[in-house]
Order: C-alpha cells, then structure tokens, then sequence
C-alpha cells in the first residue's frame, strides 16, 4: 500500500515501526509488527463471531441439500429414475456454483470499493434469505414443473449471495488479524464452513432416523432451510456493528482505493489469478467430493446404510474441525507453500488408494478412511484463505479473492457431486471420483509450486 508523509500512525509498517521518535529496528520478519492496528481482542472476537456465523449459515444450506439429495430427488423429480433424478438434484447444485464468478465480480467490486463490512451485510441477507425460501416450494406434486423451476431460481440466488461470503470474510479476518497469526485467523473461515457441515449432516442423520420416508418428502427435509432465517439476522445484526478492517480504512483515507478495481485485478495481477484458481482447485473440488458428495457415493455407490454414511461423514468433518486451525498454525510457522503443496502431495499419492479401500464395505475401514481424508483436506484448506487474502494487495484484495476461488468453485467445485455421479455411471468404477480428486492435487501442486511465499510479508 502506498505510504505517504501524513499517514496515520496506526498505518502498517513495512520495515520499521518508529515511536516517539525512536527507530525501533526490525520488526516481526523485518517487515512488520504483530499487532500494527492496535485492534482490542474484544474487536477481534466480533470480526471472528460474524465472519464465523456468515459461512456458517452459506455451508450450512448446502451441506443439506447434499445430504437430503435423495429426499430431495423424490420431492422434485419423482418421475424421473432414481439415478437421472439424483443427477438432475445434483445439476440444479452446480447450477448455483455457476453463477458465482458473476458474483464474484460483484461483491468484489463492492467489497474493495466501498467497504469489506457493507458486502458481506448484504450478503448474509441475501442468502439466508434465498435459503429459508426453499422451505416453502410445494413439491412437484402440488404444482409440477414448477417447482424444481422455482428450486433452480432460488439456488441461483443463494449462488450470487454466497460468492461474496468465504472471499470476504477471508480478507476481512487477514486485515484485522496480527501480523504472526494470519493464518490461524483465516483458518476461522473452513472451520465456520465444516461446522455448517456438520449440522447439517447431524441433522440430516437425526431427522432420517426419526422420521418415516414419507414424513422427510412431506415436510421433514423443510425444517433445515426453515432455520436459516433466524441464523442469518443474527450474522447481520453483528457485522453491522463492526467497523470496516484498518487497512482498508486506511487505504480510504488516503483516498487511494480505485474505481474498478477488478479491472485492476485483470490488468495489474493476471498472474497471481492465474496461479490462485489453480490453488483452489484441489479445495473445490476435494471439499465437495469428500465432505458434501460422500454421504450420497457411501449410499448409493456402495450400499452402506444411510445413517451409517452420515456417521461416517461427520467422522471426516470432526477430524476437519479438529486439524483445521492446527493448520493455520502451522502455515504460519512453516510458510503457506510449504503446507498447501505437502496437502497436494498426500492427495497425489493417497486418495485412489483411499477409495479402493472404501469400496470394502467394512465400516471400521471407511471411518479411518473418513479420518485420513478428513485431515489431509484440512492440511489444505485451513492454509487457502490466508494463502489467497495475502496474495493480493489491499486495494483488490477482496475482487482477487472472489474471482479465482468462485471460478474454480464454479467450474469444479459445484459440479464435483454431478461429475463424480456421471464418471461413475459412464465408466463403471466406483474408483472414479478418487482419479478425479488426484487429478485436481496434481494441478494445485504445479499452481502453488510456481507462486510466491506470503506468510512472512506485510500486507501490501
């Protein structure tokens, strides 16, 4: 960020921090001090708090639709066979994800032009919003074509809504965050993100083992989109009250923020979008595939037991959970390259192996499996949103952010579930969806290979 004479004292330094006049050397990795805003820790548990609720409720949503997918099928398309309709289910997810670099765009237009604060306050209710209307669609049944008409527009808006969610809440966490702790900060994004998960695949599993077939297609799968009203006004009313990050304030102050920032981005930074959709890769399409689709491949693919399928996949979301701000730690220790290429690695050589041994049946087996898988994602996705918030500089931070990780989610990440489904169905190997994940390691490995290492670096 360009420094001028009258700059504030809280602005971040880039080498040396002076006080009272006294030259006070080198700061943390000779660039800058730990806590350069001088943010309270208790400014700090509210940006947690509200960027925490934010993806809660976004991953929430979409944690039960793929884990009701097959309820979901019988509500919407009943006249179609089960294995067309759960593709289409499953198209009208990816459908969602498709409109999302659009939303990128926008939201981070918004976010870095006028303030991190106001995009992601509208961006909650918008989704929340959009989330608590899939409650209230009558079935197919009640008014035909209709409603998986009205399903496909609404999961198009919950798509725009929640492309600004996970980019912002990133940065925002990255610009409020200690100099030495970004990466643990950030790493509040996936766990917020798992979390929602998690109850959605309790919930799934709760509601599956209490109510009868036919009481989950009448009303039972609404109650889930039914809570994100409540959920989403309380994320609102918290980020209204918080103020914008220092850096930004600052870049505004100085009145340095640009008209267009993502033209900027285009122009300025191509080659750090480039090498950022490629890192994303192995998150869109690994987070979908092993925490949203397994449930749905345990079923349907291999014959295991609804319930037991939901145990075992909140199994992969504790251990998530419990890795992920480990990870953020030791990103900042080690370094963001380090961390994201060792997770590549892992998936290279582990996942078709991992697949082969899930398609033994034995539960014992798929649990460990579920744990192995669990952790090597969260070895890559609790390091991702520091990795990408600190590779761009303030001014476009939130538009480089948004663009590349919602076009490789929109390309790879929200179809994963339907590719996954059709590789399977055209090749015949239950195998398939394990080379599709290796495929998507090996070009994150060669993306985050070629990039530069940020952890030690001030935010630019």
């Amino acid at each position: 960020m360009n420094q001028s004479n009258n700059t504030p004292k809280h602005s971040i330094a880039t080498s040396h921090t002076a006080h009272n006049g006294i030259d006070l050397g080198p700061t943390l990795s000779g660039q800058e001090r730990p806590d350069p805003a001088g943010v309270g820790k208790q400014t700090r548990r509210k940006v947690v708090a509200a960027s925490f609720i934010g993806n809660f409720v976004e991953w929430f949503d979409y944690a039960v639709y793929g884990y009701l997918a097959v309820t979901i099928t019988a509500v919407f398309f009943p006249e179609s066979d089960p294995a067309t309709g759960l593709m289409l289910t499953f198209a009208l997810f990816a459908v969602s994800f498709l409109v999302r670099p659009l939303g990128g765009f926008v939201w981070g237009h918004l976010g870095d032009k006028i303030g991190r604060r106001t995009a992601l306050s509208w961006s909650i209710l918008i989704m929340s919003a959009a989330t608590f209307c899939i409650a209230l669609i009558p079935s197919y049944d009640t008014i035909g074509i209709w409603a998986p008409i009205l399903l496909l527009i609404i999961r198009v808006v919950q798509g725009f809504s929640a492309s600004g969610e996970y980019a912002g809440a990133s940065a925002f966490l990255v610009e409020y965050a200690p100099a030495n702790r970004r990466g643990v900060y950030a790493a509040v994004v996936p766990a917020s993100t798992a979390t929602g998960l998690l109850l959605g695949s309790l919930l799934a599993a709760l509601l599956t083992g209490l109510l009868e077939p036919e009481q989950m297609q009448s009303w039972g799968w609404r109650l889930p989109f039914l809570l994100a009203a409540p959920m989403g006004l309380i994320g609102r009313y918290i980020r209204t009250k918080l103020e914008d990050s220092p850096v930004f304030k600052e870049l505004a102050k100085e009145d340095n923020a640009i008209k267009a920032p993502v033209s900027a981005l285009f122009k300025n930074h191509w080659r750090q979008l480039i090498q950022a959709v490629g890192a994303v890769l192995l998150n869109a399409v690994g987070f979908y595939v092993i925490l949203s689709y397994m449930p749905t491949y345990l079923s349907q693919e291999l014959g295991l037991d609804e319930t037991a399928s939901y145990v075992a996949t909140t199994v992969a979301l504790v251990t998530y959970i419990g890795f992920i701000f480990l990870t953020g730690m030791l990103s900042d220790h080690f370094g963001r390259k380090k961390v994201l290429m060792s997770a590549s690695i892992l998936f290279v050589l582990l996942t078709v192996p991992s697949f082969m041994l899930l398609d033994t049946g034995n539960f014992l087996i798929i649990i460990l499996i579920q744990i192995l898988l669990g952790g090597m994602l969260s070895l890559n996705d609790g390091t991702l949103p520091s990795y990408l918030a600190e590779m761009f500089p303030t001014r476009v931070r939130y538009s480089g952010f948004a663009v590349s990780f919602n076009l490789s989610n929109a390309l790879f990440g929200g179809t994963a579930p339907f590719v996954a489904t059709l590789l399977i169905a055209t090749s015949g190997s239950l195998l398939a969806p394990g080379w599709y994940l290796m495929g998507a390691a090996v070009i994150s490995l060669v993306a985050v290979a070629l990039s530069a290492e940020t952890s030690k670096k001030a935010l630019a």
